[in-house]
């Protein structure tokens, strides 16, 4: 049962709401002012807030701007008399769900707050959803459900409180930085800087500086002091991506600090003490790099005390739906149309599994974001997706593995049957859940499992 807070100073408006609200199975509670309102809204679980505008010591717009500090959500609808239409307005444009003018009847009063309670229903089943997947299947932004993915999540686990060198590999777009976010704010270290560099952006010279910082005069250009990023994580978590592409000359160096602790700035002789954690990341495999020379063993070991091996998306393809309804979630704040995207259609799903994904999760995440932009519904649909991703799909069924003399319906049965098998798999074997994913019927899904005799799921 939703409850209903009314604020008003008039003695009689109270009762009466609180009678009206009441009697359609609303709880109702009452603040004759909007400090009083503010109380009561620390304490008690309030899914709607009726104010009157014009009230003493806090008039209504104030208790709007600090009702939407602590809940920007919370609905509220202002009460006002006609000379303060105006009033009504400005609070509108500062987040205020509608407004209904005194004196109003009780059956226009009813609709207007059932629509309000309606709204914030959604937003809050949204909210529950999201906190449930994140608790079951997320470690900070990173989602997963696969069994990849929560032997990642228990590796983070672990390290997180210790001060080991992690070392993270994967393909570009896998999410090793956020990797590395998760480690660090999960650990001591998370009130003190995590300090980022990506080791491909700049030349040796200007990493060697970026690094370790200079003193005045060091090089041409080098006008005053400079602290390096070793520095400025003190104490902190220094995360070097792309780890593979420092020079020998800086693995030498970072080795030095990874065993002493200390360095000294590019041009200078002091020595700097630094309390730091190290994480690196690369995108090759270090071991090769090793074998080629072109990665010192003594740093590769190092830095490999805990290995965490992140899996690309084609490898764990039974997380796609989980992600595509976290990035919806999360571009759904920024959707200003009348209908934010809620879904994608079923027949997205089925392009997706097909898909390779090179950019892994970073390039499904760029996707969703554009759909989003391009959606005119609340449902995603194959058009809204970019060109470009629907030509890489579509390109992706070549005819180059079928032999010239194959026979068409052979073919097309051999191609039927594994992507039901496919289905299946991807749905647990729920029979309902993979006739959508194809889009056909449960009772043709039912007819062609049985004439491929296949493992039967659930109907359901």
């Amino acid at each position: 049962m939703e409850t209903v807070l009314i604020v008003d100073d008039e003695k009689n408006y109270p009762p009466i709401l609180s009678a009206v609200l009441t009697e359609e199975g609303f709880k109702t509670s009452t603040a004759n002012s909007g400090h009083k309102a503010l109380e009561i809204l620390e304490d008690t679980d309030i899914d709607l807030v009726l104010t009157d505008m014009k009230m003493p010591s806090m008039d209504g717009i104030e208790l709007l701007e600090n009702i939407k500090a602590i809940d920007p959500d919370l609905p509220v609808i202002m009460m006002t008399a006609h000379g303060t239409v105006d009033k009504a307005v400005e609070a509108m444009q500062k987040g205020a769900y509608s407004y209904i003018l005194k004196p109003f009847n009780n059956e226009r009063l009813v609709i207007y707050v059932n629509k309000a309670i309606a709204m914030y229903r959604v937003v809050k089943e949204n909210r529950q959803l999201r906190n449930a997947v994140e608790l079951q299947y997320g470690f900070g932004n990173i989602i997963g459900k696969s069994k990849a993915m929560q032997d990642v999540f228990e590796t983070i686990r672990k390290v997180a409180p210790v001060n080991t060198t992690v070392l993270i590999e994967g393909e570009s777009g896998t999410g090793k930085e956020l990797v590395a976010k998760s480690i660090h704010f999960n650990s001591e270290r998370r009130n003190k800087p995590f300090i980022a560099v990506n080791c491909s952006a700049l030349a040796e010279t200007l990493l060697e500086s970026e690094l370790f910082g200079h003193e005045k005069g060091a090089f041409t250009g080098a006008v005053t002091k400079k602290k390096g990023r070793f520095e400025l994580a003190n104490n902190g978590t220094l995360f070097l991506d792309e780890i593979g592409e420092l020079s020998l000359n800086l693995q030498i160096k970072l080795l030095r600090v990874l065993q002493e602790k200390v360095f000294e700035r590019v041009g200078g002789v002091e020595p700097i003490s630094v309390n730091i954690r190290i994480i690196a990341a690369t995108n090759k495999k270090l071991k090769d790099e090793m074998i080629q020379e072109r990665f010192r063993e003594d740093l590769y070991y190092r830095l490999n005390v805990v290995h965490i091996v992140l899996p690309r998306l084609r490898e764990r393809k039974e997380d796609i739906r989980l992600l595509v309804n976290h990035f919806i979630n999360k571009y759904r704040d920024e959707d200003k149309s009348e209908t934010p995207v809620e879904g994608f259609a079923p027949e997205i799903e089925r392009l997706f599994y097909d898909y390779n994904w090179p950019g892994n999760v970073r390039e499904l995440e760029n996707v969703i974001e554009r759909a989003m932009v391009m959606c005119q519904g609340d449902t995603i649909q194959v058009s809204d997706l970019p060109k470009e991703f629907k030509d890489n799909v579509y390109n992706t069924l070549h005819l180059d593995g079928i032999p010239a003399n194959a026979k068409l319906d052979e073919t097309l049965s051999m191609i039927e049957k594994e992507m039901i098998q496919r289905a299946l798999k991807l749905t647990n074997n729920v029979q309902s859940k993979a006739a959508e994913l194809l889009g056909i019927g449960k009772s043709g899904l039912n007819w062609k499992i049985k004439k491929f005799k296949l493992d039967a799921g659930s109907k359901h």
